[in-house]
């Protein structure tokens, strides 16, 4: 990689997670693209929450680094990688416990779940 970029992935961190990622050459098909660039354009797009169309171009074509994104999700490959860096992690005494897990999804119910009475009233019966 010739310039380092914020928010990507430094050289340390690439080989400490290159061992963890399927091959680069697949024994069979085309070689994948570079799988660095391709987490580097995955990190984008979680951190910025950006549509997956609006990933730079220096990332390569968004559907192949969704592609990948998804492929490696039903594979299990972000399940292995997190738990093989967090017991790496406990191992050295570097895992911060403190935060294990954000979501950001946001699930708006239906005006009605909220439980009001009838015309927006309250429940109680008179």
């Amino acid at each position: 990689m010739n310039a380092q970029r914020r928010h990507e992935l430094t050289d340390d961190q690439w080989e400490r997670i290159v061992p963890l990622v399927p091959p680069q050459r697949p024994s069979t098909g085309r070689p994948n693209h570079d799988h660095r660039t391709v987490i580097n354009g995955i990190r984008w797009i979680l951190r910025t929450g950006a549509p997956w169309r609006d990933l730079p171009a220096r990332y390569g074509r968004w559907q192949t680094v969704y592609s990948r994104f998804r492929r490696w999700k039903l594979a299990g490959v972000w399940e292995r990688m997190l738990g093989s860096l967090q017991q790496e992690a406990a191992h050295d005494a570097t895992l911060d416990g403190s935060v294990a897990h954000l979501d950001g999804s946001n699930v708006r119910a239906h005006q009605d779940a909220a439980g009001g009475g009838e015309k927006g009233g309250s429940t109680t019966r008179g």
